[in-house]
């Protein structure tokens, strides 16, 4: 596992990958002068401008308090009628008392989705156009539903918010840690004859990224199309804001998802959290591993790095690729799809079980990633192990994970010994007390930061993308994962859990009276806020 030479470690310098490009400078004078600082700039004069107004309303303070009362009831009795979250109801009765003035404006606002609609709006005529870009082979469908009705009907629902069809012989190779995933994308990217995909939260300068691009400016001056798209929250923190200019020169099509405005808008809430590589249409790649050191633990950020990924080759390659174009395709005015979804697919394995890639999106009603979660725990009859980094439940999860203990299933939580953000963590432990009441086991990983987003159930079912169970994830996210029923990787992803559990710390029933009094309470408080986290 640590032998660089395994996985074609180099040292930075040697990689001719990042002597493509001068590593972006990131220094405060650079930023202050950049179109980074002029948008935090405009970002920083909005916010002045609304509380000078605020500040100029105190001399009608009486008829103002009188009105921003009286519209925080109505707001109030408006609130408890709509379809939200009851959770995230509470937090919005609770900000709205405390802060009538600001509370009522601040959820129009969200409620608004200001920014959003222009997006909403193309990314749905996208997802309507190609809902039957990828026709559900029904022999297939009809194989499943004699195996297992319950798995038939999760597929329904997944086909009825998009186009996710069920697939056989698509081969599955599971990927326990960054680095082992890392490996084999090299190898599959110099493989690649007509078209690469990629599509990341997080890419940051370094060796990983570094040996990619190097095999990606090489393919795209051999003529395979190369595409890339990053969240626009890089340009904050990892890449240079230049940086799909700099691509480009390479032959390399890039885009930003989102990138950082000079206004205010809920449209931030939105960001792209997928990890998606696509190569020739018949090999795909998912996890929760983004382009970036930490993730092969070549950077120590928290201890050790957990994260897992999958690579699948078949068929169902072919849902990633349209997951991909959806996305890349919403400023596009002419999208094409079909040459990239016609592509043959060469025969591959008669690999055992069935694949289900899907998506899921924000701006729907639909809370797939969600739906599949719940699915898998209250069907569970003997066990379901799950690996997240983070631990911040709704009313609806939280009563599914007791529930599935409470019927004598076995349910283990694995989360991070070492956090990445204090206030996440102190969320989780939130939950610990009625979990565990309900027989739920909770696991802390001690040599780091467990980044995996796994659940396996029942040496059946699993789920491997890049979605936690927060709310960031669950309702805020453009998310993606493959549902896997009865593929030959089930027993690595258990046993992987197993490993993993076997070098964490159990959490025992008292643990939260030993707890630091000063995290108890920052859980405590913010707790309240958790669904605006």
């Amino acid at each position: 596992m640590n032998d660089k030479s395994k996985i074609g470690y180099q040292d930075e310098e040697s990689s001719p990958g990042l002597r493509l490009l001068k590593k972006g400078r990131k220094g405060l004078i650079r930023a202050v002068f950049s179109r980074l600082g002029l948008i935090v700039f405009l970002l920083l004069f909005q916010v002045f401008v609304v509380f000078s107004f605020i500040h100029w309303l105190t001399e009608y303070l009486p008829h103002f308090l009188l009105l921003s009362v009286a519209f925080s009831g109505f707001m109030s009795l408006y609130l408890l009628n709509t379809d939200a979250d009851p959770t995230a109801k509470i937090t919005w009765l609770l900000v709205i008392a405390l802060f009538p003035a600001l509370g009522a404006p601040l959820y129009c606002y969200t409620r608004s989705n200001l920014g959003v609609r222009l997006l909403k709006k193309r990314l749905g005529r996208l997802i309507e156009s190609t809902r039957e870009a990828i026709p559900q082979d029904p022999e297939v469908m009809e194989e499943l539903e004699e195996e297992s009705s319950g798995t038939a009907s999760l597929a329904r629902y997944l086909r009825r918010s998009g186009c996710f069809p069920v697939y056989k012989n698509t081969d599955v190779e599971y990927f326990p840690l960054g680095e082992d995933k890392w490996a084999e994308l090299l190898r599959q990217l110099e493989q690649a004859e007509r078209f690469i995909f990629m599509e990341y939260f997080i890419i940051d300068e370094g060796l990983m990224w570094g040996r990619v691009l190097e095999i990606l400016a090489k393919k795209a001056a051999q003529g395979v199309e190369v595409r890339v798209m990053y969240d626009g929250t890089c340009e904050f923190s990892t890449l240079p804001t230049d940086y799909p200019r700099r691509l480009r020169e390479l032959g390399i099509q890039c885009k930003m998802f989102a990138p950082m405005t000079p206004f205010v808008s809920t449209y931030y809430n939105y960001r792209d959290h997928r990890k998606i590589c696509v190569i020739d249409g018949h090999t795909a790649f998912t996890g929760g591993v983004n382009l970036a050191d930490e993730y092969i633990n070549r950077r120590e950020r928290h201890g050790h790095w957990k994260d897992t990924a999958i690579m699948l080759r078949g068929e169902a390659a072919k849902s990633f690729t349209l997951m991909f174009l959806q996305m890349w395709n919403v400023d596009e005015k002419e999208p094409e799809f079909g040459r990239y979804l016609d592509c043959p697919c060469p025969p591959g394995p008669e690999a055992p079980g069935y694949v289900l890639p899907y998506g899921d999106c924000p701006l729907d009603n639909d809370k797939a990633g969600e739906r599949v979660y719940m699915d898998i725990l209250n069907r569970a009859r003997n066990y379901v192990y799950i690996m997240s980094p983070y631990l911040i439940l709704d009313g609806e999860m939280e009563t599914a994970l007791k529930f599935a203990a409470e019927r004598g299933v076995d349910v283990r939580l694995v989360l991070p010994g070492i956090p990445d953000k204090k206030m996440p963590w102190a969320l989780a432990k939130t939950h610990y007390t009625a979990l565990l009441a309900s027989g739920v086991k909770i696991y802390e990983y001690t040599p780091g930061f467990v980044h995996a987003k796994v659940f396996v159930s029942d040496d059946k079912k699993a789920v491997v993308g890049t979605i936690n169970l927060d709310y960031r994830s669950l309702y805020h996210h453009f998310e993606c994962a493959a549902y896997l029923y009865k593929t030959a990787c089930i027993g690595d992803i258990k046993a992987d859990v197993e490993n993993t559990i076997a070098r964490s710390a159990q959490v025992l029933p008292d643990f939260m009276r030993r707890e630091k009094r000063g995290l108890k309470l920052l859980g405590f408080i913010l707790k309240a806020l958790a669904p605006l986290m």
